[in-house]
């Protein structure tokens, strides 16, 4: 009697196979490579390997003026810039004890909010995008574009914006802008409400999303989480509510939560930020106090162009900011603030020269990043691409 072929096959000894996966590979983005180890299809364990979008930003920074390191906290979070720029000068604000403009305080929180709007959007775009939903990408992508059209006009560009100053913002909203944005922001929820009509309810993402990638509320907290992934656990957790800083304390608006800890809630819940953001964007606009956007001390604001070629003085305190840097008073500080992915906390030490002692970052991907070996362990290959797309990794701020 011949054996059953499969039978047999399923006696066989199996052996485990190791397999390198990125940097150069779509779904890695570059950024990042997985030396993954499998059973068949199955992830028996997995080693990330960051590095290779390394931008040395604490030494290339303490070798800048205060001013000169915003160029470099752009390119930490570089989808959601301002929220970086925000973050880095309300630490050296801190340190020096001044308080920038209530206008400015509203601009940073419009700008901040618009930021976060396209930092979810990027995401979620690139989950449909990586799971063959390549419509969602579009919709996306057009919501993103309105938005950083809006960017550019506020702050001269679209990603590397270098927006914010000490003691205010570079720019006030140009002449028509307000109304531009009023009148683009439909469109954006319209774009939003139709990737979510297409995946939240559609099976196939659904079975593709949903209990995969778990990980509950105390791990998540043991492995630092903060941001969408902590609360699409069900820990109600946000920064701006927590801990309130600007303008928050004076916005309307709910935390979104999850209770699962999937990558389903993780998408879910950032489709809700979007909504709420928009809320915060709304009150933003129709709270906003005019008055100036920059404090007028010339220790550390640049003075206004009319003084800088009109009198002495205010060449002066322009070539000493230019050439020095701010001198800011000797200390140390760390601030903390609510970026897309969570707590984006920058610790600031000066020794009260014009160039930054040190600074360290607080990234907020890097220890959900560091969980991703537990996130997909026990899963298919093919399930490592959601999970990975939902925990939003950015290189810039993880490799800093």
């Amino acid at each position: 009697m011949t054996e059953d072929p499969l039978t047999l096959e399923a006696e066989l000894p199996t052996s485990l196979m190791t397999v390198n996966l990125g940097p150069s590979h779509p779904a890695m983005h570059g950024t990042v490579r997985l030396t993954v180890t499998l059973d068949g299809e199955t992830i028996v364990e997995a080693i990330p390997e960051i590095g290779f979008l390394h931008r040395g930003f604490s030494k290339s920074s303490e070798n800048s003026t205060w001013h000169q390191v915003l160029p470099y906290t752009d390119r930490l979070n570089y989808v959601s810039p301002i929220l970086n720029n925000v973050g880095y000068i309300m630490g050296v604000e801190k340190l020096i004890g001044i308080e920038d403009t209530e206008r400015s305080q509203y601009l940073r929180v419009l700008g901040g909010e618009i930021s976060r709007i396209c930092d979810h959007l990027t995401c979620v775009g690139a989950i449909g995008l990586e799971l063959g939903a390549f419509t969602v990408f579009l919709y996306a992508m057009e919501a993103r574009e309105l938005l950083w059209d809006r960017i550019a006009e506020l702050c001269g560009a679209r990603v590397t914006v270098s927006w914010t100053r000490i003691g205010g913002v570079a720019s006030d909203m140009p002449p028509g802008w307000e109304q531009k944005l009023r009148d683009c922001l439909p469109r954006v929820m319209e774009l939003t409400n139709e990737i979510d009509v297409l995946l939240t309810r559609n099976r196939i993402f659904v079975d593709r999303t949903r209990d995969i990638g778990v990980i509950s509320a105390e791990e998540a907290i043991d492995w630092g989480f903060t941001g969408p992934c902590l609360r699409a656990c069900g820990v109600n957790y946000d920064v701006r509510k927590a801990h309130p800083y600007l303008v928050y304390d004076r916005m309307d608006f709910e935390i979104p939560l999850g209770s699962r800890g999937d990558t389903y809630d993780r998408y879910v819940l950032r489709l809700e930020e979007i909504r709420q953001s928009h809320r915060i964007v709304l009150q933003c606009l129709d709270q906003m106090p005019p008055g100036p956007i920059i404090i007028d001390d010339w220790r550390y604001a640049l003075p206004p162009k009319k003084e800088v070629f009109g009198s002495i003085e205010g060449v002066m305190a322009h070539f000493k900011l230019i050439m020095e840097g701010q001198q800011v008073p000797a200390g140390e500080v760390y601030v903390y603030t609510e970026g897309a992915n969570g707590e984006l906390g920058f610790h600031i030490v000066s020794n009260g020269k014009g160039k930054p002692y040190a600074i360290q970052v607080r990234a907020p991907g890097f220890p959900i990043l560091s969980a991703l070996p537990r996130l997909i362990k026990g899963h298919a290959v093919a399930d490592l691409i959601p999970i990975f797309d939902s925990i939003n990794m950015i290189g810039g701020e993880v490799e800093q």
